[in-house]
């Protein structure tokens, strides 16, 4: 090998680094002067050049925003349509990938190929008709059509049967089976708890996209005192007098928790979603 050759396949992992460093810094910059906005006036942060550096007006921006908007009521609504969401994705979804993993019945390979194929769906087209059902349902400004809706997503489903498959022996649950256990307990006593790895996943995805969700509550939510933290931010723009500072400081708050809870889990969701990729 010439010392051209090894000279380059030193400096390539250095250069791998360097760019993944980049990579980071440009996808965390939105975060970062987030946050800066957010101890700022308006006037400041529309001044050339803009402020590169933390403020002192973090908690006036919070009071603006608490006297705005019902903020606080917002957080909640956020949290709890956040939570029921999770909770029911994770109990419906579980028991769809148990029974597409662990049960033999008619038209199974048709029916799981039908729920894959709702993934190839565009979202969009299905908002219409969940407002007429939600309509019809008499759940407009309801949160729970923000949650029920979606409790048994495709890929939830897909991600559970997948681990399912790769991560529980069928003769385990055979021999449940043959001691007597019961279907609802072999699921309860045996399945769930050996799909820690794949329920954290699924779960930690379904709170942070239902915490960031802003077309359903669009849809939905017609009275401010039910808006839901997105849906409130968004409230507080307008063309001609727009307190950015005070929106900067509402996202920042809705936005820390996902960060710290995204840095806790990370390994989690990254060995979650892994799971049962090799044998």
């Amino acid at each position: 090998m010439s010392a051209l050759a090894k000279q380059a396949d030193r400096l390539a992992p250095l250069a791998a680094y360097v760019l993944v460093a980049v990579g980071g810094l440009i996808m965390l910059a939105p975060f970062y002067f987030m946050f800066v906005f957010a101890s700022h006036s308006r006037t400041e942060i529309f001044s050339l050049p803009p402020p590169l550096f933390f403020g002192d007006d973090f908690l006036l921006n919070v009071k603006i925003l608490t006297e705005r908007i019902p903020f606080w009521r917002s957080l909640g609504w956020s949290l709890y349509v956040a939570l029921a969401s999770t909770a029911l994705t994770l109990l419906f979804c579980s028991m769809g990938g148990y029974a597409f993993a662990m049960f033999e019945f008619r038209f199974k390979k048709a029916l799981f190929l039908l729920v894959m194929g709702t993934m190839l769906i565009p979202s969009f087209l299905g908002m219409i008709p969940t407002f007429m059902i939600m309509d019809a349902f008499g759940w407009i400004d309801q949160p729970r059509a923000l949650y029920i809706p979606g409790a048994a997503s495709a890929f939830g489903i897909f991600l559970m049967r997948q681990f399912i498959t790769s991560a529980i022996p069928k003769d385990l649950v055979e021999a449940a089976r043959m001691d007597g256990c019961g279907e609802l307990g072999i699921y309860w006593r045996i399945v769930l708890p050996l799909l820690k790895p794949a329920l954290g996943t699924l779960g930690l995805i379904t709170f942070i996209a239902s915490w960031n969700n802003f077309i359903g509550p669009l849809i939905v939510m017609r009275s401010p005192d039910m808006y839901t933290l997105p849906l409130a931010l968004r409230s507080m723009q307008s063309p001609v007098n727009t307190e950015l500072g005070a929106v900067m400081a509402g996202s920042a708050i809705a936005t820390l928790p996902l960060l710290v809870l995204f840095a806790i889990s990370s390994r989690r969701l990254i060995d979650g979603l892994t799971a049962g990729a090799v044998k």
